[in-house]
């Protein structure tokens, strides 16, 4: 796609749009839906409001709502303010969201009446939150309802010099891994990213976006600033749809989605759904997947599913949001590991090893990247910033500077990367190394099993053992006893796990992703 106009802010994506088609429909949630004039409107006076209870440039302001229509004119509106927005999830613990409101400083929350009651036990914990929008808190701050905003005769947004450098947005991670920590991305790194997605593939103003992502997961950044590039449409999907993939698969169907973005899990349960073929999907043209290794076979079942869809394998962490791509030309065997494939414009990698020196062609490494999305760095953490660059002296006071993602990868011989797992799930023990990927990997063979997840069981006087989860397909039932048999005729006898256990369900973090964290911790209390 060419872009006429030169964009150079976020915001700037919707002011375009709404001067091109003021009149198409650029969110839509439940039976909500927005213009892109409508949404220009509202963004610019959410952001007069702002200005006026004291947001400044470079302010941090928070978003703590479900999945509903009022996120897309939160992002837009802080971003036109000059502020960065923080998104809070509002199923996370509240000793978590306060870490986070006080990390950022954080003093205005934008919310909806939904989440009055957490906003109140919010408010009472962070003496620094000043200014709520959406809902009215019971004490201490000034609230102000959405209708008041609305209400407002602000038609254009204050003029606010923003600068494609300035801060846009903080994600904070999981905390499957410890303590949250802020990535920063800039106005230059999100818009980037937003139009290297546009030209690398065949979007238009014609598609229909599924966005299943909550707002604090990297890839809702599809939803909220890709398709508004083409003056697409998205669908914001409602958390009960989410829950239940009977009702998700109606909703795609229905909505007549183009493009859908989302983590294997979802697309795993919807198949697992057995509802697939009772609607039509004719208009499903894309269906991207990242975070998690798509485990082959169960894509090889989608495929033969939903056969006319192009599929494609995304990779990048929260730092660069995404970085490489591959594109399935065929259909798959079902037993071959998926590439993460090539990086794309823009982008360059390394692969290097333990002494941060390249490694040949075919040989394993840690993947470096070095790109246009690049996030600035962790917010309130210039130590943990240094560590994760990979700095490449070219000239006096002048680097190259790559994220050390600490994802081992190696190139195959089509001249892509694949994904061997992470540099921290290689482990020794007694004296043999191990990859825990490649445990996981050997039960994931087993024809009953459909997700596993190994983890490290601390015991005492420091020792440790392997310990392996167990989620099967629906009406499957295989014995203990069974399963470390078939994992002793594919592995060494040091990596059979010493603790298999069956799960109903894992723990997963917010974005959907198995919680080992907390699986380790059940296994260890059992």
């Amino acid at each position: 796609m060419q872009f006429p106009i030169v964009i150079y802010t976020l915001h700037h994506i919707i002011e375009e749009a709404s001067k091109s088609a003021p009149h198409a429909i650029a969110f839509s949630c439940l039976n909500k839906t927005l213009s892109y004039s409508e949404l220009e409107l509202k963004a610019n006076q959410l952001s007069y409001h702002l200005i006026s209870v004291g947001i400044q440039k470079g302010d941090r302001v928070g978003i703590f709502m479900n999945r509903c229509i009022e996120t897309a004119i939160a992002v837009y509106g802080i971003l036109k303010s000059g502020a960065a927005y923080v998104p809070l999830d509002p199923f996370a613990p509240i000793s978590r969201t306060v870490t986070i409101v006080d990390d950022c400083q954080i003093a205005c929350l934008i919310s909806t009446p939904q989440q009055q009651s957490k906003i109140n036990t919010l408010v009472k914990s962070v003496p620094r939150i000043k200014n709520v929008v959406g809902c009215e808190p019971m004490v201490g701050p000034s609230g102000t309802k959405w209708e008041d905003i609305f209400a407002q005769k602000a038609t254009t947004a204050k003029r606010i010099e923003i600068l494609e450098d300035d801060l846009a947005f903080i994600l904070y991670t999981s905390g499957s891994t410890g303590k949250p920590k802020g990535i920063m991305h800039t106005h230059y790194s999100a818009l980037s990213l937003a139009k290297i997605v546009v030209d690398t593939f065949d979007f238009d103003e014609d598609d229909i976006f599924g966005n299943p992502a909550p707002l604090h997961f990297d890839p809702s950044t599809f939803g909220y600033f890709v398709a508004p590039l083409v003056m697409a449409k998205t669908i914001i999907v409602p958390d009960a749809h989410l829950r239940l993939p009977v009702s998700l698969s109606a909703l795609i169907a229905k909505e007549k989605i183009s493009v859908w973005y989302s983590v294997p899990l979802m697309l795993i349960q919807l198949l697992q759904s057995n509802t697939l073929n009772e609607h039509e999907f004719s208009s499903l043209r894309w269906v991207f997947f990242a975070g998690e290794v798509f485990i082959p076979k169960h894509l090889k079942a989608l495929m033969e599913v939903w056969p006319h869809a192009k599929y494609c394998n995304l990779y990048g962490p929260a730092e660069l949001i995404l970085c490489t791509y591959h594109e399935l030309k065929e259909t798959i065997t079902g037993e071959e590991s998926i590439p993460i494939g090539r990086t794309w414009a823009n982008t360059e990698h390394l692969v290097l090893n333990e002494q941060n020196q390249p490694v040949r062609n075919g040989e394993t490494g840690e993947l470096a990247v070095r790109s246009a999305t690049l996030m600035r760095g962790y917010w309130n953490n210039v130590k943990l910033t240094e560590k994760s660059f990979h700095r490449i002296k070219i000239a006096n006071g002048y680097d190259h500077i790559y994220y050390r993602t600490g994802d081992l990868v190696k190139l195959n011989k089509d001249g892509e990367l694949l994904f061997l797992g992470r540099n921290d799930r290689q482990i020794k023990l007694r004296g043999y190394r191990i990859e825990l990927d490649e445990v996981e990997s050997v039960f994931l063979k087993h024809e009953k099993v459909l997700e596993v997840a190994v983890v490290i069981i601390a015991l005492e006087k420091e020792a440790q053992e392997l310990a392996v989860a167990i989620k099967l397909k629906d009406d499957s039932d295989v014995s203990e006893a069974e399963l470390r048999q078939f994992s002793s005729e594919h592995l060494p006898a040091y990596a059979v796990p010493t603790y298999i256990e069956i799960f109903d369900d894992f723990p997963r973090t917010s974005s959907g992703k198995i919680n080992r964290r907390q699986i380790a911790d059940i296994i260890d209390q059992n």
